[in-house]
Order: structure tokens, then C-alpha cells, then sequence
């Protein structure tokens, strides 16, 4: 495929460069010429996104993207690299797609990465990335990620040894679905360690065993996953690109500022001013059916008939295990109070990191600052690990997302070093300080939507 030509206004070539399809010209650029190809500015519909002073035009190949195409889009008119370079294992492979999608560089007269981003920052935050990986932190222990498995396993195992040795009444009825949930809450950590490619050194194999065991162990689409989770590293907390974001107007009102705009604009989907009284409930059980409709729904529209398979495999497993020893209808009831259970203690993991944090819509910031204005940590004990998947790491994580988590604990006093050294807050609290800010955030970003909606 030939690189897309140049537009009419762009700068004087000076060199030619090769592709797939050939010879095509190539130009310099300016950091302003490349922030116009955001793909929303007429005339300017492409979509230009730099990468290590490269200018690369995806304009045609987002939708191609093996990756989704929304998490390159919105990188779109911006400096990509430090994105480009947290979520590629090789970027040798990576190259391949990169290639014809070439059209020119930065002029030399440009800085590394956009003028309104803190230059200094950007450069100790890449010294660090190379200290990481010369320190081989990136380098995964598949003992360590092997007995994560095994005890997944043997949760799972227990629950069913539970109820077909001791029966279903009440001790061991509930004794089952709460090793069951917490089997499948482990699940979700494990699948997550696969899908940011962190279990093996080859990209593939966290493909092919994420896929596998996402669809027969949780009965959950693996590239639905990848869809939605890539999207919210690349820009945490950005209203209208974070997708955990795009539910939240029709149930609740996050961040004060977009609250305080929904107020302004008389919206009134919900009483916002009680949600963090009714988020106990409707959290947990708007995600719910959303997950079980949603997965299917996206697998049968992106036609995805291996995962479509591979998801039916797993109700048909849990079925074949416990109705003949329980019953269907008591079935019924253990299995969706240990789907609940579950769907509880991810929304509160997974919503303590972010809920409380800033919340606003994308304002191009570097790496580091859009990472922890959006994360903070909770503090690390044995059962804090384990209980969270690792995610008490969440600033860690989310600027080193492909790194093994059984590592981010080594990288965090280096993190912390340069958040200190740049004056960028670095929060860390307990488990259930977390938990009860996240509360606390929904109270005052609905008091801020009252105030608008009253006032305005």
C-alpha cells in the first residue's frame, strides 16, 4: 500500500522515502501542521500522529488497527510515542505496519514532542523507561504467573468440590458461590495480565491463551476487552475517549467540572446529587447486564465467531458441573449472586484508582501527567495484592502497562522520584480510604451538578 500523498499545503519536500507500494514524497513538518490532522478540522479529515519525530498518516489504517481503531484515533494531531511504546512488545513487528504509513519527520527546528508539553519531563520519564528495561522489569516469571493459574484452578474446583460434597444447604450453598466469585474476580486480574501482554515475552502467546481462557473460564470476549481497556490507558479519564467514561452521564456525574456542565445544560438523567447513595446498587447492577449483553452483542456484530464459540463453551461447562448436582433452579441463584458478588468487587477495584481522580476532557498533556492526574495507588500488603490483581499499582501500571505486575512494586520508588522531582502529586492510601473516595468524589460531583442545575 502507497503511503497517502501530502496535502497541497503542506511544506517543500526534501527527501524521498521507500514503502510498500514504492517511492513517495516526504516532507518536514511542523507541530502545528500536524495538529490540524486530528480528523475533526476541515479540510484537514485525515488523521497525522507522530511517532519518535516521525509523522505517520493512519488515516486509512486505524480501522485496521490491530489494536482498535479508536485507541489510535485518539492520538490523532498529537505526539504518540510514549503511548506507542508502552502497549508494543516488539517494535520490529510493529514496524512492518508502520512503514508505509510514513509521509515525513518533524522539522529540525521542532522540539521532540509538542511545545505546550513539559520537554524536561518527557526526557526523565524516557531516561527511566530505558532504565526498566535494562533492568529487565518488563521480563515476566512464569512460575510466579503459573501458580496465579493453579490457584484459580483450585478455587474453582472448590467451589464445585463444595456442593457436590456437602450439598446446598445454606453454609455450603454460600460457601461455594463465595469461592466461586472469587475465582472469577481472580480471573479477571489474570485475563488482564494477559491481555497487556505481560505473561510471556511473545506477544502471541498472550493473544492466543487471553483469548482461550477469557471466553472458556470467565465467558467474556477477549477482544471486546482489549477494545474498551486500551482505549482507557491511552487517555484515563478523558470524557468522550476514556470508555469507561461514556456510561457515567446517563447514571452518574463525574468530575465536578463535567458535572458542573451538566447542570449548566439543565440535564437531569438521574438525581446526581444522591448518587453516591444509589452507586451501591445501580453500579454494580447497571454493569451487570451490560457485560452479558454488551460481550455477545460485540462478537456477533465484529463477527467474531471463534470467541462467540469459545463464551458459549463456558455456560455450557458451568451448566454440565452444577445442575445435575444442584438443580436448575438453585443453580440460577448461585451462579448470578457469584456473577454479582464478582461484578461488586470490580467495580470497587477498578473505580477506587480513578473516581476520585480528574476527570476532564483531553487536553494533550504528556505521558506521565496524563497517567497521574488520572491514577493514585493504594498501599501495598500481601493481601492488598492479591485481593486487587496488583491494581493497588495503578500509577505504575498505567505508565508501564505491558509490565508484569509481580514487578511494579520494584519500579514505584523510581516513579516516585521523578513525580517528586517534578513537582506531580503521587498518591498512595489505604484500601479503605480508596473505597470511601470514591463516595466521597460522587457526593461532590453531584453537589456540583445540583448547584449548576439550580443556579444556572
Amino acid at each position: 500500500m502507497a503511503p497517502p500523498q501530502l496535502d497541497s499545503d503542506a511544506p517543500v519536500r526534501e527527501k524521498e522515502v521507500v514503502g510498500s507500494g514504492g517511492s513517495a514524497p516526504r516532507g518536514f513538518f511542523t507541530w502545528e501542521e500536524v495538529g490540524l490532522r486530528t480528523g475533526r478540522i476541515q479540510p484537514y479529515n485525515e488523521h497525522w500522529l507522530v511517532i519518535d519525530r516521525k509523522v505517520y498518516d493512519v488515516s486509512r489504517f486505524y480501522k485496521r488497527h490491530p489494536g482498535g481503531a479508536r485507541v489510535i484515533r485518539h492520538y490523532a494531531g498529537q505526539d504518540a510515542t510514549d503511548a506507542f511504546t508502552a502497549f508494543h512488545l516488539d517494535k520490529n513487528y510493529v514496524s512492518k505496519y508502520l512503514k508505509p504509513l510514513l509521509i515525513g519527520e518533524l522539522a529540525p527546528d521542532q522540539p521532540n514532542s509538542e511545545p505546550n508539553k513539559n520537554q524536561l519531563i518527557i526526557e526523565d520519564f524516557r531516561k527511566l523507561r530505558s532504565t526498566v528495561e535494562k533492568a529487565e522489569l518488563l521480563k515476566p516469571n512464569i512460575l510466579f504467573f503459573f501458580l496465579i493459574f493453579l490457584h484459580i484452578v483450585i478455587l474453582d474446583v472448590g467451589a464445585w468440590f463444595t456442593i457436590w460434597y456437602f450439598g446446598t444447604s445454606l453454609l455450603p450453598f454460600f460457601l461455594g458461590v463465595a469461592l466461586f466469585a472469587t475465582a472469577q474476580c481472580q480471573m479477571n486480574w489474570f485475563q488482564h495480565d494477559l491481555g497487556h501482554l505481560s505473561v510471556f515475552s511473545i506477544s502471541k502467546w498472550n493473544h492466543m491463551l487471553h483469548t482461550f481462557l477469557m471466553c472458556i473460564m470467565k465467558g467474556m470476549a477477549a477482544k471486546w476487552w482489549n477494545n474498551l481497556h486500551f482505549q482507557h490507558h491511552a487517555k484515563p479519564n478523558c470524557f468522550r475517549k476514556d470508555p469507561d467514561l461514556n456510561m457515567h452521564p446517563f447514571l452518574f456525574a463525574l468530575g465536578k467540572k463535567l458535572a458542573a456542565e451538566l447542570g449548566m445544560q439543565k440535564k437531569k438523567f438521574m438525581p446526581y446529587n444522591h448518587q453516591h447513595k444509589y452507586f451501591f446498587i445501580s453500579g454494580p447492577g447497571a454493569l451487570l447486564p451490560f457485560f452479558q449483553f454488551s460481550v455477545f452483542y460485540f462478537s456477533i456484530k465484529r463477527k467474531e465467531w471463534v470467541e462467540l464459540a469459545l463464551m458459549i463453551t463456558f455456560y455450557i461447562r458451568v451448566c454440565l458441573m452444577y445442575i445435575p448436582i444442584m438443580g436448575f433452579k438453585c443453580f440460577m441463584a448461585f451462579f448470578w449472586l457469584a456473577r454479582l458478588l464478582e461484578i461488586c468487587c470490580f467495580t470497587w477495584v477498578s473505580q477506587m484508582n480513578h473516581i476520585p481522580m480528574h476527570i476532564d476532557y483531553d487536553i494533550n498533556t504528556d505521558w506521565v501527567s496524563t497517567q497521574l492526574q488520572a491514577t493514585c495507588n493504594v498501599d501495598q500488603s500481601f493481601f492488598n495484592d492479591w485481593f486487587t490483581g496488583h491494581l493497588n499499582f495503578q500509577i505504575e501500571h498505567h505508565l508501564f502497562p505491558t509490565m508484569p505486575r509481580h514487578n511494579l512494586w520494584k519500579v514505584a520508588p523510581l516513579v516516585k522520584s521523578l513525580c517528586a522531582k517534578h513537582g506531580i502529586a503521587y498518591q498512595c492510601k489505604p484500601l479503605f480510604t480508596a473505597f470511601g473516595d470514591i463516595v466521597h468524589s460522587l457526593k461532590d460531583s453531584g453537589q456540583a451538578w445540583y448547584d449548576a442545575y439550580i443556579h444556572a
